[in-house]
């Protein structure tokens, strides 16, 4: 039916040209599949990459994409490209992300309607970032499984089954708002949430985000978001990835396992619908974005952020530059660049910078005093 976690045909896409898929019956492939030993099915568990799209026009672009062979990878392993339409009708296994599935949900006019899944992948943004060129805007690459996740500072982020793993492609002019994006995605993502919760009736869980790109719920980490840019030809190529707990209870805890807590009847968030969801809350949040400035979204943002009145120890260098003196501030929101505003006990008002060494922003806060 779909193309999911099936590592017997991971080993024959990988081995064979792509081409006979198409001159092979179904029945020969099939006995292919059933002859593999599990040993090889693991081992080749990252060679495949499956083009899709929602439309003909993304789908013969998918084709397109395929026969010039142009997509370029950093894994060492080789990658078997493959359409969706070429194995979309072979058995495989149900955890693998249902691409069918996600496609119907999916009701945007740009935003993730060409996709790229990988049963397993070193990393869903280098995918993206290194082949932004080849890629339409709004182009997505989703994993079941990642070997190379990184976060901030290129720190290690854990991707194990359960998890939702996806990038995607951005472009933007005003260099001004690039920063800004991050907290789009990250709203995008805590209403996202919101809206499936709703629609089927369940108890609403109240991902927040902490500033400036986790998220999290009952106090403990959910998710992550990692964007990055490069320019070229006037103009920002932003490569924006997510991590989100969904069904993987560690390293943390996960979306799934907060709702069997809350509620008797057993009910189960799909690593599909929350894609397909993102995408159509981010479609219309982006556009209130682009056109009408990150002011407009603040209520909103500020809503389901963590720190609104939150006070913090910031650091600051006395008048002879030699020692670090600490001062508490009373965070009040953004500034217009898009780091923290906040207010001092002696009433001034200033911007505060990470210092861009601790994995919390929250520790070694730089203040930069506001005229």
């Amino acid at each position: 039916m779909l193309f999911s976690n099936c590592s017997s045909f991971r080993f024959f896409c990988s081995h064979c040209p792509s081409s006979m898929l198409h001159s092979l019956p179904k029945h020969i492939i099939k006995r292919r599949m059933l002859s593999l030993s599990s040993a090889n099915m693991e081992a080749e568990s990252a060679s495949v990459l499956v083009l899709c799209g929602k439309s003909n026009a993304e789908n013969e672009f998918a084709l397109s994409l395929k026969s010039n062979n142009v997509l370029r990878f950093l894994d060492s392993n080789p990658v078997s490209i493959c359409l969706h339409s070429e194995i979309r009708n072979l058995h495989c296994d149900s955890e693998g992300f249902q691409v069918d599935h996600y496609m119907d949900v999916l009701s945007t006019s740009q935003f993730g309607r060409f996709l790229m899944y990988s049963p397993r992948l070193g990393s869903t943004h280098d995918v993206v970032s290194h082949n932004f060129g080849e890629l339409p805007i709004g182009a997505v690459c989703v994993a079941d499984v990642q070997t190379k996740g990184r976060g901030r500072s290129k720190n290690v982020w854990e991707s194990p089954k359960g998890c939702l793993l996806f990038s995607f492609t951005i472009q933007m002019e005003d260099g001004r708002v690039v920063p800004l994006v991050q907290y789009v995605v990250s709203l995008a993502v805590t209403e996202a949430v919101k809206d499936i919760c709703q629609k089927k009736g369940i108890q609403h869980l109240d991902v927040k985000i902490k500033w400036p790109n986790d998220l999290y719920l009952d106090g403990l980490k959910v998710g992550g978001i990692l964007c990055t840019s490069t320019y070229k030809s006037n103009k920002f190529n932003v490569s924006a990835g997510i991590g989100l707990n969904v069904s993987n209870e560690k390293p943390t805890t996960c979306l799934n396992a907060t709702l069997q807590k809350w509620t008797p009847v057993a009910h189960e968030l799909q690593r599909e619908d929350i894609m397909a969801a993102f995408f159509n809350k981010f479609e219309d949040l982006y556009t209130v974005f682009m056109g009408q400035g990150f002011q407009s979204l603040e209520p909103l943002y500020y809503k389901t952020w963590l720190h609104s009145g939150q006070r913090v120890i910031v650091q600051d260098k006395n008048d002879n530059q030699d020692q670090v003196v600490e001062n508490v501030v009373t965070i009040q929101g953004l500034t217009s660049s898009g780091y923290l505003l906040a207010i001092s006990e002696d009433g001034q008002t200033c911007e505060l910078h990470p210092d861009g060494n601790s994995l919390d922003f929250f520790k070694g806060l730089i203040r930069r005093k506001l005229a």
